[in-house]
């Protein structure tokens, strides 16, 4: 299969170059000149530390006619015949110095790759689906022979979405993101940032999932909802740039926008679920996914506000920071405390509707999630706390070092069904 991929890649390249003009089809050269100048060009665009395309391009126009048939062969000797070999099978080249797999590398279009620090970060949100969901599939979370079952798409999956993720964040905190889209490579003196911030941009609006895709389908397990979860998380990414962005651009958010973007923000959870559907052989149950993305509603509230302080230092999306920006610091907590009742009444109606037992046990998880956050007193589900509200984020964000403030305010709301 890995052969096949390689074969297609290099078949595309020569194309392209052949539609570019560097190669001329009526010519009849040699098959393995065309793969070797493929293989070449590959490597030129491959990601090697800060350099971009304009100063490879000077390096081999002022260097490659200082390399001779006798210096190659000399190279050849110095690395030896092992290294040889390794240098043709085509492996892509990471010439960064950091670990994992950068995402907006070329070769991650047309590779699923995720990189260690991905898949640590993806740990807990996986204990969390497996402790959680498992029993909407009467599976014993207590069983690790079924966790390990279904554990390497699942976790391969979140670790994928969380290196995406993980590169929208790098965005939002870029000193060069938000100035002027349009204007960051000239952004005086980050030009390595705004360049950074191109190509990470390009990578997310693209097609950033093709490669995930292209994995689950050739595994049998790649559904159009999956597809469309995925792509609902592609959307949700846009719109935290959009909102993270306005206070720079000078623009509003809006009240649908920031909506859309809380609903949308636990997409993965519902792509873990659907695979699970997949991975299993059984039928989706819209009552559980129903009742299960209003439980995942009030879940990103409660850790919007836990996260609060965090998020503002990080200029990260923060539905309590877009509604201060919205409805003011006075009027936010009240706002949000009626979206939450609106919300709780919702779930309270759909817990009816589960299997008793189910949710009974779904609720002993929610008390044991919400003690695990630290929430010991109150309910048994713990309270909604407002931070207190952060007005002037600038100089909240020039005056935190190491400390974070820790008052907070209690909401007219009693109850949380999250961890």
């Amino acid at each position: 299969m890995e052969g096949l991929r390689e074969l297609e890649r290099v078949q595309r390249i020569i194309e392209l170059m052949e539609s570019h003009g560097i190669l001329n089809p009526n010519n009849n050269i040699n098959p393995d000149s065309n793969r070797f100048l493929a293989n070449f060009t590959h490597f030129l665009v491959q990601t090697c530390s800060e350099l971009d395309m304009e100063i490879k391009c000077q390096l081999i126009s002022e260097y490659m006619t200082k390399i001779s048939t006798l210096f190659l062969e000399e190279a050849l000797q110095c690395i030896g015949e092992e290294g040889n070999e390794h240098i043709g099978n085509a492996v892509p080249v990471q010439c960064d110095d950091e670990q994992n797999v950068d995402p907006s590398q070329d070769n991650f279009l047309d590779t699923a790759a995720i990189g260690l620090d991905s898949m640590l970060r993806a740990n807990s949100t996986l204990e969390d689906f497996c402790r959680s969901y498992f029993m909407f599939h009467k599976m014993d979370v207590h069983q690790p022979q079924l966790i390990f079952k279904y554990l390497p798409i699942l976790s391969f999956t979140e670790s994928y979405i969380y290196q995406l993720d993980t590169l929208n964040e790098k965005l939002l905190q870029s000193p060069a993101y938000g100035v002027q889209l349009g204007e960051i490579e000239s952004y005086v003196g980050c030009q390595t940032e705004g360049r950074r911030a191109i190509r990470s941009l390009k990578m997310l609006e693209a097609d950033p999932f093709k490669p995930l895709l292209i994995l689950l389908e050739h595994q049998g397990l790649l559904t159009e909802r999956i597809r469309e979860e995925l792509w609902s998380g592609v959307e949700y990414w846009s719109l935290e740039r959009k909102l993270c962005c306005h206070p720079l651009s000078g623009s509003e958010s809006s009240v649908g926008d920031v909506m859309r973007a809380i609903h949308l923000k636990s997409f993965d959870y519902r792509v873990l679920n659907l695979l699970l559907y997949q991975l299993r052989g059984e039928k989706v149950n819209e009552l559980h996914m129903e009742f299960l993305s209003i439980s995942e509603f009030l879940v990103e509230l409660s850790d919007d506000l836990f996260d609060y302080e965090d998020d503002v230092l990080e200029n990260n999306f923060n539905i309590l920071r877009m509604f201060v920006r919205i409805y003011g610091a006075s009027r936010a907590p009240t706002m949000l405390a009626k979206r939450i009742t609106e919300t709780e009444e919702k779930y309270e109606n759909m817990l009816k509707s589960l299997d008793p037992e189910l949710a009974m046990n779904y609720q002993k998880r929610c008390e044991e999630a919400t003690k695990e956050g630290g929430k010991i007193s109150g309910p048994s589900l713990g309270t909604w706390n407002i931070p207190t509200i952060i007005e002037d984020e600038d100089s909240y964000r020039c005056k935190i070092l190491n400390v974070k403030p820790t008052t907070v305010v209690q909401a007219d709301v009693d109850k949380c069904y999250s961890s």
